[in-house]
């Protein structure tokens, strides 16, 4: 994915801030804030490195579980429009309305890698 880069088996988000003239990476799947900065790609790594480090450490000081959990369910506001749409769709299909957003989630995710 673009603006992406796994540290350490962490995934993180990667955006240049022209403000201070860095990138930034922010840790994505924990419960905490874990970014870094610097000015090249490489130095980046580094710090992310880092910074997981002292998260992952503190983390194991305090008894916390590092990373967030995921139910597997979200709500999502869509136009009524929309809906009617997808439920036609997924009947048409004979799948559930579960099943084609899921489907329709892994295909947008799988053009996105």
């Amino acid at each position: 994915m673009m603006n992406m880069i796994e540290i350490n088996g962490v995934k993180a988000f990667i955006q240049y801030d022209p403000d201070i003239e860095l990138f930034r990476g922010e840790f994505i799947g924990l419960n905490g804030g874990a970014d870094f900065y610097a000015g090249d790609i490489d130095t980046l790594k580094k710090e992310g490195s880092t910074s997981l480090k002292v998260f992952l450490d503190m983390c194991k000081e305090d008894d916390v579980d590092p990373y967030k959990l995921f139910s597997g369910k979200f709500n999502v506001r869509i136009t009524p429009k929309l809906h009617e749409q997808i439920s036609a769709a997924s009947k048409a299909q004979m799948i559930s309305l579960n099943e084609f957003i899921n489907d329709a989630i892994t295909a947008k995710l799988d053009d996105a890698r």
